[in-house]
């Protein structure tokens, strides 16, 4: 299954900056909600890293910061130009909202986990962008979708065959999720604060 992206962002003239655009994404089962949480709380003490919550047209789950939506609604919103960026996949939409780019242009870090397919539009539109890849191997993705047994989730067939044929969405550090979560929301906080880490 491909995902589909559209947005609005990428049609300005100049990139948004000062601050950082920190893009997380993943396959499904890669635990980039797990790793975000850890991350988030070990960042909650600095007011220049900013968690956004993502806006959704499913079910929020409770391990996810995401504010569920309905279609018409997420659609009024897209009209007015409230998204930075919005995506579909597996038949849901998803957005960011736009108060991001005041948050970039007021110097701070931005911390989103997205589709893959933005980060081309999204390395063009913002001068400072960051991609983080989490992942794991094949079977560690299919046995960690089958637990959470979200009914939003679908076949994990379809999602283990999810792909972004895209060069410009080649990852600036990647991040194989197999060894404790503590351990890789250590990593994942030294990437977002600009610091060196060893694989």
């Amino acid at each position: 299954m491909t995902e589909t992206l559209t947005t609005t962002t990428a049609d300005q003239t100049a990139a948004i900056g000062p601050g950082r655009l920190v893009l997380v994404v993943g396959p499904s089962g890669a635990g980039k909600d797990t790793l975000l949480s850890l991350a988030r709380a070990a960042c909650a003490d600095d007011r220049n890293i900013v968690f956004p919550r993502r806006v959704i047209t499913r079910e929020a789950s409770a391990s996810e910061e995401n504010q569920e939506a309905s279609i018409g609604t997420f659609q009024e919103a897209l009209m007015r130009g409230d998204y930075a960026m919005h995506w579909e996949a597996h038949g849901h939409c998803y957005a960011l909202s736009r108060a991001i780019d005041d948050e970039i242009r007021a110097g701070r870090t931005i911390v989103a986990n997205v589709s893959r397919t933005v980060i081309g539009a999204m390395r063009r539109a913002y001068a400072d962008v960051v991609v983080i890849s989490i992942t794991a191997p094949p079977d560690v993705l299919a046995e960690r979708i089958a637990m959470r047994a979200r009914s939003s989730d679908g076949m994990v067939e379809n999602r283990l065959r999810r792909t972004v044929e895209d060069a410009s969405a080649a990852p600036n550090v990647t991040i194989v999720n197999i060894s404790s979560a503590e351990y890789h929301a250590r990593q994942l906080v030294r990437v977002i604060k600009g610091e060196k880490w060893d694989d």
